[in-house]
């Protein structure tokens, strides 16, 4: 009855919203993206309190970028994949908000709308069904994995090469993902070539990252960070962790004793809200926030 009761808060989120002005963005496959998951309706962007805005239909990828005060800026950057079950992408919780607090450490953020499955205003029934049948939303997402990695991998190239425009350090771009956009991270890191592979990785409460977890030689730091009250990810941090440390790579997992499922940047008062110092302190040791 408990996991019934959150997912129908979460059901309550992507329902009932209002449309709000989507922000300019750079778009990631300026001639077209490669792949298709067919006839989609326009991207939406619309509104609902208290977790702000969040995006649908997404099929022209697209940055958002958040440059911190230049007097503060540490020459690090972070992507940002939001979450939202492949359905839609929280981008305010998961998105914009983050890359505000990302802002106010100094670090550079661009948060990416990926590609994501074609969806209809009975959008939230669809995905509270699905989130109630793991294998039905594998089964949905499969053909749209290989797009929405593609996405991730484009993004990190992006920004590497346009390091000295954004003032960032071609060594120093990092990947953060929540939920469904921790697995578009996880997925990003095991496909690309070292090109457009992310430096370091943060993966929030990741699911569905797949049976097979092949983690790549010389793989970049991993920090997962989940709630132990999460009723959708299920072993999913731990296996991405584990497959790291099996892999010979650097990852550490932190879990807090209540949060949920998507708690994001929004404050709760629960030990979840603790996910920023955490991810702060990890940052700091890795040397991210030296200018």
């Amino acid at each position: 009855m408990r996991i019934l009761a959150r997912l129908a808060a979460l059901l309550a989120l992507v329902t009932g919203a209002t449309t709000a002005q989507a922000q300019q963005a750079i778009r990631l496959w300026p001639n077209g993206a490669p792949g298709s998951m067919g006839a989609m309706q326009p991207e939406t962007t619309a509104t609902k309190a208290p977790y702000g805005r969040i995006t649908r239909n997404v099929s022209d990828p697209t940055l958002t970028v958040f440059a911190p005060d230049p007097k503060i800026a540490t020459g690090t950057a972070v992507i940002i994949a939001p979450g939202g079950g492949f359905h839609m992408l929280s981008i305010e919780n998961e998105g914009d908000g983050v890359a505000k607090w990302l802002n106010s450490l100094g670090i550079t953020a661009f948060v990416l709308r990926y590609r994501l499955l074609p969806t209809n205003d009975n959008f939230g029934m669809v995905l509270f069904g699905r989130l109630m049948n793991r294998k039905s939303l594998v089964q949905a997402i499969t053909p749209l994995r290989p797009l929405a990695t593609a996405d991730g991998a484009e993004a990190v190239r992006y920004v590497r090469a346009n390091a000295a425009k954004f003032g960032v350090k071609p060594d120093r771009i990092g990947m953060m993902g929540f939920s469904a956009g921790g697995a578009v991270t996880v997925w990003t890191v095991m496909a690309a070539k070292p090109a457009s592979r992310p430096d370091f990785v943060v993966t929030m409460y990741p699911g569905v990252v797949g049976d097979a977890i092949n983690v790549p030689a010389k793989a970049p730091p991993l920090l997962a960070m989940a709630a132990k009250d999460d009723p959708l990810v299920g072993t999913d941090p731990a296996r991405v962790v584990d497959a790291w440390k099996a892999a010979g790579a650097e990852a550490s997992l932190i879990t807090f004793a209540n949060g949920g499922h998507g708690f994001g940047i929004a404050k709760s008062g629960k030990a979840s809200d603790a996910w920023t110092g955490q991810a702060q302190t990890w940052f700091a040791a890795k040397g991210l926030l030296r200018k």
